[in-house]
Protein backbone atom coordinates (compact mmCIF):
# COMPACT_ATOMS: atom_id res chain seq x y z
CA UNK A 1 0.00 0.00 0.00
CA UNK A 2 1.47 3.36 -1.04
CA UNK A 3 1.59 6.01 1.68
CA UNK A 4 0.98 9.18 -0.33
CA UNK A 5 -2.49 10.61 -0.86
CA UNK A 6 -2.57 12.38 -4.25
CA UNK A 7 -4.33 15.68 -3.74
CA UNK A 8 -6.27 15.51 -7.01
CA UNK A 9 -7.75 12.19 -5.92
CA UNK A 10 -8.53 13.51 -2.43
CA UNK A 11 -10.28 16.58 -3.84
CA UNK A 12 -12.22 14.40 -6.27
CA UNK A 13 -13.50 12.21 -3.44
CA UNK A 14 -14.62 15.32 -1.57
CA UNK A 15 -16.46 16.61 -4.64
CA UNK A 16 -18.31 13.30 -5.02
CA UNK A 17 -19.39 13.36 -1.37
CA UNK A 18 -20.48 17.01 -1.54
CA UNK A 19 -22.34 16.67 -4.84
CA UNK A 20 -23.87 13.28 -4.06
CA UNK A 21 -23.15 11.55 -7.38
CA UNK A 22 -20.21 10.91 -9.69
CA UNK A 23 -21.97 12.71 -12.54
CA UNK A 24 -22.58 15.85 -10.48
CA UNK A 25 -18.99 15.84 -9.26
CA UNK A 26 -17.80 15.50 -12.85
CA UNK A 27 -19.73 18.64 -13.80
CA UNK A 28 -18.19 20.61 -10.95
CA UNK A 29 -14.67 19.36 -11.65
CA UNK A 30 -15.03 19.68 -15.44
CA UNK A 31 -14.12 16.02 -15.88
CA UNK A 32 -15.88 13.04 -17.38
CA UNK A 33 -17.77 10.75 -14.97
CA UNK A 34 -15.37 8.00 -15.99
CA UNK A 35 -12.37 10.09 -14.93
CA UNK A 36 -13.99 10.85 -11.58
CA UNK A 37 -14.72 7.16 -11.01
CA UNK A 38 -11.14 6.23 -11.93
CA UNK A 39 -9.71 8.74 -9.47
CA UNK A 40 -11.85 7.44 -6.63
CA UNK A 41 -10.99 3.82 -7.45
CA UNK A 42 -7.29 4.72 -7.60
CA UNK A 43 -7.53 6.35 -4.17
CA UNK A 44 -9.28 3.28 -2.78
CA UNK A 45 -6.57 1.05 -4.21
CA UNK A 46 -3.88 3.31 -2.76
CA UNK A 47 -5.42 3.29 0.73
CA UNK A 48 -6.53 -0.34 0.58
CA UNK A 49 -9.98 0.72 1.85
CA UNK A 50 -13.44 1.16 0.42
CA UNK A 51 -14.04 4.90 0.80
CA UNK A 52 -17.53 5.36 -0.63
CA UNK A 53 -20.83 3.56 -0.38
CA UNK A 54 -22.23 3.66 -3.90
CA UNK A 55 -25.72 4.73 -2.83
CA UNK A 56 -27.82 7.66 -4.00
CA UNK A 57 -26.55 9.98 -2.74
CA UNK A 58 -23.16 8.43 -2.12
CA UNK A 59 -21.98 8.24 1.48
CA UNK A 60 -18.44 7.99 2.84
CA UNK A 61 -17.50 4.87 4.75
CA UNK A 62 -15.74 5.24 8.09
CA UNK A 63 -12.42 5.26 6.23
CA UNK A 64 -13.88 7.67 3.69
CA UNK A 65 -14.82 10.07 6.48
CA UNK A 66 -11.14 10.25 7.45
CA UNK A 67 -10.17 11.23 3.90
CA UNK A 68 -13.06 13.69 3.57
CA UNK A 69 -12.10 15.38 6.84
CA UNK A 70 -8.50 15.61 5.62
CA UNK A 71 -9.71 17.13 2.34
CA UNK A 72 -11.76 19.80 4.12
CA UNK A 73 -8.93 20.63 6.49
CA UNK A 74 -6.57 20.88 3.54
CA UNK A 75 -8.99 23.27 1.81
CA UNK A 76 -9.26 25.32 5.02
CA UNK A 77 -5.46 25.61 5.31
CA UNK A 78 -5.20 26.56 1.64
CA UNK A 79 -7.76 29.34 2.04
CA UNK A 80 -5.99 30.65 5.15
CA UNK A 81 -2.65 30.63 3.33
CA UNK A 82 -4.14 32.48 0.35
CA UNK A 83 -5.60 35.09 2.71
CA UNK A 84 -2.28 35.53 4.53
CA UNK A 85 -0.50 35.98 1.18
CA UNK A 86 -3.06 38.47 -0.07
CA UNK A 87 -4.20 36.08 -2.78
CA UNK A 88 -7.90 35.94 -1.84
CA UNK A 89 -10.23 37.19 -4.51
CA UNK A 90 -12.05 40.50 -3.97
CA UNK A 91 -15.15 40.06 -1.86
CA UNK A 92 -14.24 36.46 -1.08
CA UNK A 93 -15.13 35.80 2.61
CA UNK A 94 -13.72 33.04 4.78
CA UNK A 95 -16.39 30.36 5.23
CA UNK A 96 -16.74 28.62 8.60
CA UNK A 97 -19.16 25.72 9.05
CA UNK A 98 -20.42 25.20 12.61
CA UNK A 99 -22.99 22.84 14.16
CA UNK A 100 -25.03 24.25 17.03
CA UNK A 101 -28.01 23.07 19.06
CA UNK A 102 -31.34 24.85 18.71
CA UNK A 103 -31.56 26.38 22.20
CA UNK A 104 -28.06 27.83 21.94
CA UNK A 105 -28.82 29.20 18.49
CA UNK A 106 -31.97 30.87 19.80
CA UNK A 107 -30.33 32.42 22.85
CA UNK A 108 -26.59 33.12 23.20
CA UNK A 109 -24.79 31.82 20.10
CA UNK A 110 -25.57 34.60 17.60
CA UNK A 111 -24.45 37.29 20.08
CA UNK A 112 -21.21 35.30 20.33
CA UNK A 113 -20.68 35.63 16.59
CA UNK A 114 -21.29 39.38 16.84
CA UNK A 115 -18.17 39.55 19.02
CA UNK A 116 -16.03 38.50 16.03
CA UNK A 117 -14.37 41.54 14.38
CA UNK A 118 -16.12 42.35 11.11
CA UNK A 119 -12.85 43.10 9.37
CA UNK A 120 -12.13 39.37 9.34
CA UNK A 121 -14.83 39.07 6.65
CA UNK A 122 -16.22 35.71 7.74
CA UNK A 123 -19.26 33.88 6.39
CA UNK A 124 -20.96 31.26 8.56
CA UNK A 125 -22.69 28.06 7.53
CA UNK A 126 -24.63 27.02 10.64
CA UNK A 127 -25.99 23.48 10.96
CA UNK A 128 -28.75 23.02 13.55
CA UNK A 129 -28.41 19.44 14.74
CA UNK A 130 -28.72 17.31 17.85
CA UNK A 131 -25.72 16.19 19.85
CA UNK A 132 -25.31 12.82 18.08
CA UNK A 133 -25.46 14.42 14.66
CA UNK A 134 -23.01 17.17 15.59
CA UNK A 135 -20.46 14.49 16.48
CA UNK A 136 -21.14 12.78 13.16
CA UNK A 137 -20.77 16.07 11.28
CA UNK A 138 -17.39 16.62 12.89
CA UNK A 139 -16.26 13.08 12.11
CA UNK A 140 -17.34 13.42 8.49
CA UNK A 141 -15.64 16.79 8.19
CA UNK A 142 -18.89 18.53 7.27
CA UNK A 143 -18.36 21.13 10.00
CA UNK A 144 -15.21 22.59 11.51
CA UNK A 145 -16.64 23.13 14.99
CA UNK A 146 -19.71 22.34 17.07
CA UNK A 147 -21.51 23.23 20.27
CA UNK A 148 -22.22 19.88 21.86
CA UNK A 149 -23.20 18.39 25.20
CA UNK A 150 -20.52 15.70 24.91
CA UNK A 151 -17.15 16.24 26.63
CA UNK A 152 -15.60 13.38 24.64
CA UNK A 153 -13.50 14.69 21.78
CA UNK A 154 -14.17 13.51 18.25
CA UNK A 155 -10.97 12.17 16.70
CA UNK A 156 -8.88 15.07 15.44
CA UNK A 157 -10.79 17.64 17.53
CA UNK A 158 -10.14 19.56 20.72
CA UNK A 159 -12.78 20.16 23.42
CA UNK A 160 -13.39 23.24 25.51
CA UNK A 161 -15.98 23.50 28.28
CA UNK A 162 -18.41 26.39 27.77
CA UNK A 163 -20.71 26.12 30.78
CA UNK A 164 -24.20 24.83 31.43
CA UNK A 165 -27.53 25.79 29.95
CA UNK A 166 -30.09 25.92 32.76
CA UNK A 167 -33.69 24.85 32.16
CA UNK A 168 -36.63 25.96 34.30
CA UNK A 169 -39.96 24.11 34.70
CA UNK A 170 -42.52 26.75 33.77
CA UNK A 171 -46.10 27.27 32.65
CA UNK A 172 -48.49 30.15 32.08
CA UNK A 173 -50.30 31.35 35.24
CA UNK A 174 -53.71 30.27 33.94
CA UNK A 175 -52.37 26.84 33.00
CA UNK A 176 -50.81 26.36 36.45
CA UNK A 177 -54.10 27.31 38.14
CA UNK A 178 -56.19 25.01 35.94
CA UNK A 179 -53.98 21.91 35.76
CA UNK A 180 -51.61 22.12 38.74
CA UNK A 181 -53.74 23.59 41.54
CA UNK A 182 -51.62 26.70 41.85
CA UNK A 183 -48.29 24.83 41.97
CA UNK A 184 -48.47 23.59 45.58
CA UNK A 185 -45.73 20.98 45.96
CA UNK A 186 -48.00 18.08 46.88
CA UNK A 187 -50.45 18.94 44.10
CA UNK A 188 -47.61 19.33 41.60
CA UNK A 189 -46.32 15.83 42.30
CA UNK A 190 -49.83 14.40 42.07
CA UNK A 191 -51.06 16.29 39.01
CA UNK A 192 -47.99 16.83 36.81
CA UNK A 193 -48.36 13.42 35.14
CA UNK A 194 -51.76 14.37 33.71
CA UNK A 195 -51.07 17.98 32.75
CA UNK A 196 -50.55 18.70 29.03
CA UNK A 197 -46.87 19.07 28.22
CA UNK A 198 -44.74 20.58 25.46
CA UNK A 199 -41.83 18.57 24.00
CA UNK A 200 -39.35 19.63 21.35
CA UNK A 201 -39.66 16.32 19.50
CA UNK A 202 -40.01 12.61 20.24
CA UNK A 203 -36.41 12.39 21.46
CA UNK A 204 -36.79 15.22 23.98
CA UNK A 205 -36.66 13.48 27.38
CA UNK A 206 -36.20 16.49 29.65
CA UNK A 207 -39.86 16.88 30.65
CA UNK A 208 -40.16 13.17 31.46
CA UNK A 209 -36.91 13.27 33.46
CA UNK A 210 -38.20 16.24 35.46
CA UNK A 211 -41.43 14.39 36.28
CA UNK A 212 -39.49 11.29 37.33
CA UNK A 213 -37.49 13.43 39.75
CA UNK A 214 -40.42 15.00 41.55
CA UNK A 215 -42.76 11.98 41.24
CA UNK A 216 -40.73 8.74 40.89
CA UNK A 217 -42.41 6.13 38.75
CA UNK A 218 -44.39 8.78 36.84
CA UNK A 219 -43.81 10.27 33.41
CA UNK A 220 -45.12 13.33 31.64
CA UNK A 221 -48.62 13.24 30.22
CA UNK A 222 -49.58 11.62 26.93
CA UNK A 223 -51.28 14.98 26.23
CA UNK A 224 -48.09 16.10 24.49
CA UNK A 225 -47.51 18.82 21.91
CA UNK A 226 -44.36 18.52 19.77
CA UNK A 227 -42.95 21.95 18.89
CA UNK A 228 -39.55 21.56 17.12
CA UNK A 229 -38.48 25.21 17.43
CA UNK A 230 -36.77 26.79 20.42
CA UNK A 231 -38.68 30.06 20.06
CA UNK A 232 -41.92 28.23 19.25
CA UNK A 233 -41.47 26.00 22.29
CA UNK A 234 -41.24 28.94 24.69
CA UNK A 235 -44.18 30.67 22.99
CA UNK A 236 -46.30 27.51 23.21
CA UNK A 237 -45.67 27.30 26.96
CA UNK A 238 -46.44 31.01 27.43
CA UNK A 239 -49.65 30.55 25.41
CA UNK A 240 -50.87 27.96 27.90
CA UNK A 241 -50.71 24.92 25.61
CA UNK A 242 -48.75 22.99 28.24
CA UNK A 243 -45.89 23.19 30.70
CA UNK A 244 -42.27 22.66 29.69
CA UNK A 245 -38.58 23.08 30.49
CA UNK A 246 -37.42 26.41 29.04
CA UNK A 247 -33.85 27.82 29.06
CA UNK A 248 -33.49 30.42 31.79
CA UNK A 249 -32.37 33.11 29.35
CA UNK A 250 -35.67 32.67 27.50
CA UNK A 251 -37.83 32.11 30.57
CA UNK A 252 -36.65 34.97 32.81
CA UNK A 253 -38.06 37.86 30.73
CA UNK A 254 -41.40 36.03 30.51
CA UNK A 255 -41.33 35.39 34.27
CA UNK A 256 -40.74 39.09 34.94
CA UNK A 257 -43.63 40.01 32.64
CA UNK A 258 -45.92 37.56 34.43
CA UNK A 259 -46.48 35.48 31.30
CA UNK A 260 -44.84 32.46 32.93
CA UNK A 261 -44.63 31.12 36.47
CA UNK A 262 -41.97 28.81 37.91
CA UNK A 263 -43.49 25.47 38.89
CA UNK A 264 -40.82 24.76 41.50
CA UNK A 265 -37.50 26.48 42.26
CA UNK A 266 -35.88 23.28 43.54
CA UNK A 267 -35.67 21.20 40.39
CA UNK A 268 -34.00 23.21 37.65
CA UNK A 269 -31.85 21.18 35.26
CA UNK A 270 -28.42 22.05 33.90
CA UNK A 271 -27.16 20.63 30.59
CA UNK A 272 -23.38 20.90 29.99
CA UNK A 273 -22.20 22.48 26.77
CA UNK A 274 -18.79 22.14 25.12
CA UNK A 275 -17.05 23.59 22.07
CA UNK A 276 -15.37 21.06 19.81
CA UNK A 277 -13.26 22.11 16.84
CA UNK A 278 -10.70 20.73 14.45
CA UNK A 279 -7.12 20.70 15.68
CA UNK A 280 -6.17 23.09 12.94
CA UNK A 281 -4.01 26.20 12.98
CA UNK A 282 -6.70 28.47 11.56
CA UNK A 283 -6.69 32.11 12.75
CA UNK A 284 -10.34 32.56 11.76
CA UNK A 285 -11.46 29.47 13.68
CA UNK A 286 -9.38 30.46 16.71
CA UNK A 287 -10.97 33.93 16.77
CA UNK A 288 -14.48 32.49 16.63
CA UNK A 289 -13.65 30.00 19.39
CA UNK A 290 -12.55 32.84 21.69
CA UNK A 291 -15.69 34.82 20.93
CA UNK A 292 -17.89 31.80 21.65
CA UNK A 293 -16.10 31.11 24.93
CA UNK A 294 -16.36 34.76 26.03
CA UNK A 295 -20.10 34.96 25.33
CA UNK A 296 -20.72 31.60 27.00
CA UNK A 297 -18.82 32.73 30.10
CA UNK A 298 -21.19 35.67 30.51
CA UNK A 299 -24.38 33.81 29.66
CA UNK A 300 -24.24 30.16 30.67
CA UNK A 301 -24.36 28.79 34.20
CA UNK A 302 -20.91 27.84 35.49
CA UNK A 303 -21.96 25.73 38.46
CA UNK A 304 -22.56 22.05 38.86
CA UNK A 305 -25.79 20.45 37.65
CA UNK A 306 -28.69 20.59 40.06
CA UNK A 307 -29.88 17.14 39.06
CA UNK A 308 -28.30 13.68 38.98
CA UNK A 309 -26.29 14.03 35.76
CA UNK A 310 -26.71 15.32 32.21
CA UNK A 311 -29.94 14.76 30.31
CA UNK A 312 -30.65 14.49 26.62
CA UNK A 313 -32.23 17.79 25.68
CA UNK A 314 -33.13 19.86 22.67
CA UNK A 315 -29.63 19.79 21.20
CA UNK A 316 -31.05 20.35 17.72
Amino acid sequence: MMSELPLDQVRTLLAVVDEGTFDAAANVLRLTPSAVSQRVKALEQRTGRVLLMRTKPVRPTESGEVVVRFARQLARLERDARTALGMSGPGEPTLLSIAVNSDSLATWFLPALRRVPQELDLAYELHREDQDHTAALLREGLVMAAVTSSPEAVTGCSVRRLGRMRYLPVASPSFADRWLAGRADAALRELIGDAPVISFDRRDDLQDAFVRRIAPGTRASARRHLVPSSEGFANAVAAGMGWGMVPDVQAEPLLREGRLVLLTPDHTVDVPLHWQQWKLDSPALATVAEAVAAEAAGTLAAGRPTGPGPLRRRAH
